[in-house]
């Protein structure tokens, strides 16, 4: 956050920490649930940079500091309500506290982006300019109303969000990744890597996770799927989660780490962390990327050497994405069994590749095929996610990893996603269906006290 130390210019307005409750900040959307619609126009956009400004200059530091962030706001919102009033602006009703509520988020917040932080039923968050700010809501991005006043309001946004992690944005480093207080990822760009505008993107962390009865009711899957993948887990099948962007890879990894038992200990390795597991015994791991300097650098593969070294039951890696891949695979291959990760690719075919590629990045001197066993071997399951157009995100086909054949590592599909079509508000339909095809694995799970049932397997006959 900026200085606000400043009183060289109003008097300075002081507040008590024992401010009354109520009043105005009490009626500030975000406080009673009440939206209010963003700053109108470039008038009051510049009005709201002069009463900042005015009130960066008149703030009570100490006062400030000592407050809650409830308190915090109250007592801001008090100074920018008497501000207005000194200066006798015609400004009444629902535009007063709209004007007032701007003022906040610029001293306090993220600026005309934090009602959207605040609204829970934004998944993410798009900056892509001072007139094109975009949401994210049901897998459905739409553009909103709120408005920068020019590429140096985002500028001087993206370098308020920076300076409270000791990180930079410029020229030379014009692309950066950082996570907010909340957990939220932040991916920031600045010319030259996006010549027209700078921008800010937010995928928002959600403290209220998806259930695995969550995902069956918004369509992610089934309860025979649920029952399918509940037992992999359970029963220490490794399984590796594939899909594209925004597909709902993390929250189905969240989902299926409830399957893991409270008992063991499980260590996760992510970059940003995201995941939030229910188990009382988690260790959460996460990379750094290099300082102004190139150097110090904690990368994925650096935790999960470490890791395996720390007596994990379970590593979990958020997501796959270099040379750790080689290291994912030894441990799964070692005794580390009940591995559960994510990977970016379109197919469970493609998914594999991915892997290949990536152990081939990590420089280790194998050949091809001496990978794809490693692969083989490794990988029990294969989860296939894909986001579709009216926003919905499904499980479209689950694979078992059955071995290899010549050079080429062998699937079966065990289960796929069967479209119907669209219903009459365009949302796609469909089911769920097996192939018919029990898992090899089926026995090893059995022989550990499990079930899979082969009507489980079955279009017909499963309960």
């Amino acid at each position: 956050m900026r200085d606000l130390g400043r009183s060289d210019g109003l008097a300075t307005f002081r507040f008590s920490t024992s401010h009354r409750e109520g009043g105005l900040a009490a009626r500030l959307a975000g406080s009673d649930g009440q939206v209010l619609a963003p700053p109108r126009g470039p008038d009051e956009l510049d009005l709201v940079a002069e009463l900042h400004e005015a009130l960066i200059e008149s703030l009570d530091t100490n006062a400030l500091n000592a407050s809650s962030p409830k308190a915090a706001r109250e007592l801001v919102a008090d100074a920018a309500e008497q501000l207005v009033g000194q200066r006798e602006l015609s400004v009444y009703g629902e535009a007063r506290q709209r004007l007032v509520r701007a003022v906040v988020d610029e001293v306090l917040g993220l600026g005309p982006i934090q009602p959207l932080v605040d609204d829970d039923s934004v998944s993410e968050i798009m900056v892509n300019g001072p007139n094109h700010v975009c949401v994210e809501r049901n897998g459905v991005i739409s553009l909103t109303d709120v408005r920068f006043r020019d590429d140096e309001h985002i500028r001087r946004l993206a370098e308020r969000i920076l300076s409270a992690i000791g990180r930079r944005v410029d020229e030379a480093a014009p692309m950066v990744d950082a996570r907010l207080p909340d957990g939220s990822r932040v991916n920031i760009t600045m010319p030259p890597a996006t010549p027209e505008h700078p921008t800010i993107t937010i995928r928002k962390f959600r403290r209220d996770r998806y259930t695995i009865e969550d995902l069956i009711r918004v369509g992610t899957l089934d309860e025979r799927l649920a029952e399918f993948l509940g037992t992999c887990v359970t029963y220490r099948r490794n399984v590796l989660v594939s899909g594209g962007a925004g597909s709902g890879k993390t929250t189905l990894l969240n989902a299926l780490s409830a399957f893991i038992p409270r008992s063991e200990r499980i260590i996760t390795i992510e970059d940003p962390v995201e995941l939030a597991l229910q188990q009382r015994h988690v260790v959460r791991m996460e990379a750094r990327p290099p300082d102004m300097q190139g150097q110090h650098a904690i990368t994925q593969r650096d935790l999960l050497r470490n890791a395996l070294r720390m007596r994990p039951d379970r590593i979990i890696i958020g997501e796959i994405r270099g040379p750790e891949a080689f290291e994912m695979l030894q441990a799964m291959n070692t005794g580390h069994e009940g591995s559960l990760s994510t990977v970016h690719a379109n197919s469970t075919r493609d998914a594999l590749a991915r892997v290949e590629n990536m152990v081939l990045m990590s420089g280790v001197d194998l050949p091809v095929h001496a990978i794809r066993e490693q692969i083989a071997s490794a990988l029990d399951v294969v989860v296939q996610l894909q986001r579709f157009a009216d926003g919905s995100r499904r499980i479209v086909r689950v694979s078992e990893v059955t071995g290899m054949e010549g050079l080429t590592v062998t699937l079966q599909d065990l289960f796929v996603f069967r479209s119907t079509g669209l219903d009459d508000e365009g949302r796609v339909t469909g089911r769920f269906e097996p192939t018919g095809i029990r898992p090899t694995f089926s026995e090893a799970i059995e022989l550990q006290g499990g079930v899979l049932a082969p009507s489980l397997f079955l279009s017909e006959g499963w309960r």
